[in-house]
């Protein structure tokens, strides 16, 4: 794991969470880290148990030098489909830090460009700078959170579970019982889309 992209300037790594689920926000993070900071955990979030993820969320909080977490909703995933709803939250993200960065690490191959800030897109940067893997940390375990609340009030979907991924048993269930708010109108629910209109549920 990278300690930086380059030795000067203070970079910010950024990432986002849940672009590819059918319910709920999209969150992102934005990280700037001390140039000497490691940790043995450090890794993309997706390769960590979610205790290991909770134990590095609370180490990156204590030690960064600045930290901020952003997101849009599943109707602003809709109103601006899902690619530009991940970049605009870690835009958000980046805007939202105390300190301002001189060059972003950005996981992926495309960001904002007016963000009148230099860039640098890196695909699968969260397993390669210890910046985007913290941002990656970030951004998963308070999306994941959010969705465990959504859980108490929808729990047939079982989202303290999938988290609003399309597991089998989300859609079977959306198939079931219907879309509710937090579902993406834009996405794909279920195979029969066409056929059965989705029910909204207050």
């Amino acid at each position: 794991m990278k300690s930086y992209f380059q030795k000067d300037g203070i970079e910010a790594g950024c990432d986002e969470a849940g672009r590819g689920c059918l319910a709920g926000p999209v969150y992102a993070a934005a990280v700037i880290l001390p140039k000497k900071f490691k940790h043995k955990l450090l890794d993309d979030s997706k390769k960590l148990t979610h205790a290991q993820r909770l134990e590095l969320r609370t180490v990156i909080e204590k030690k960064a030098i600045s930290y901020s977490i952003a997101r849009l909703t599943h109707k602003e995933i809709d109103r601006y489909n899902i690619l530009n709803a991940s970049l605009k939250a870690m835009y958000k993200a980046v805007k939202s830090l105390d300190t301002r960065p001189t060059r972003l690490l950005i996981d992926g191959n495309r960001f904002i460009d007016n963000a009148n800030i230099p860039h640098h897109c890196i695909i699968k940067g969260d397993s390669i700078y210890a910046s985007i893997a913290a941002a990656s940390i970030l951004a998963k375990t308070y999306r994941d959170e959010y969705m465990e609340k959504l859980h108490k009030k929808f729990p047939h979907y079982a989202w303290d579970r999938n988290k609003g991924y399309p597991t089998k048993a989300h859609r079977t269930a959306i198939h079931e019982n219907g879309a509710c708010i937090y579902h993406r109108k834009s996405f794909r629910l279920y195979p029969d889309q066409e056929k059965s209109p989705l029910l909204k549920k207050k």
